[in-house]
C-alpha cells in the first residue's frame, strides 16, 4: 500500500518558500517537488483557503506564506490538506456479525483513536519555525563539514 506523502511534500514546499524573498511560482515549486505545476496549484489553493499562503496574480506573482512560521503548526498544514487518514490499518469489516470481531473492532477503534489523538497533539506542538531552524542547523553543519556554502536544497 502506498503511503500518503502530501504532508511531507507540502512542508517541503513551505520551507522552500520560507527561503525565498518574494512570491514563488507553481512552476518553480513543481521542479523542487518533481511534480506537475497543476498538482502544486491544487494543493496551494487548499492552503490558501485555510489562510496559510497567499497568491499574487500577474507578472512577478506567485505564492507567499501568509503567516509567521512560528504560528503555523504541522497540525494546521495537516488540516489544510483535509486531515487525511493517519493509519493504513483498519477493521476487516465495519459491521461484523461475529461477537469476536466486534470485540476486535472495539479494541482496535479505541487504540487507533488514542494513537491519532496523541499524534495530532504532537503535530500541534511542531511549528514551521522549528523545522526552519532545524534546516538551518543542518545546513550549517553540512557547510562546516564540507567547507563550502552550497545550495540550501540537496536532492
Amino acid at each position: 500500500m502506498r503511503s500518503d506523502s502530501r504532508l511531507s511534500g507540502v512542508l517541503h514546499v513551505l520551507l522552500h518558500m520560507a527561503e525565498t524573498d518574494g512570491p514563488v511560482t507553481s512552476e518553480h515549486l513543481s521542479k523542487a517537488m518533481q511534480t506537475n505545476p497543476v498538482v502544486i496549484r491544487r494543493i496551494m489553493a487548499g492552503l490558501r483557503d485555510d489562510g496559510l499562503v497567499r497568491s499574487e496574480k500577474g507578472h512577478g506573482g506567485g505564492w507567499t506564506i501568509a503567516r509567521d512560521l512560528s504560528s503555523v503548526t504541522l497540525r494546521d498544514v495537516y488540516a489544510a490538506l483535509g486531515s487525511p487518514g493517519l493509519f493504513a490499518m483498519g477493521n476487516r469489516t465495519d459491521s461484523p456479525g461475529c461477537l469476536v470481531e466486534e470485540a476486535v473492532n472495539a479494541a482496535l477503534d479505541d487504540t487507533f483513536a488514542k494513537a491519532e489523538a496523541l499524534l495530532l497533539e504532537h503535530f500541534g506542538a511542531v511549528t514551521l519555525a522549528a523545522l526552519h531552524a532545524d534546516f538551518h542547523a543542518r545546513l550549517k553543519r553540512r557547510a562546516s563539514q564540507c567547507n563550502f556554502e552550497g545550495e540550501p536544497h540537496a536532492a
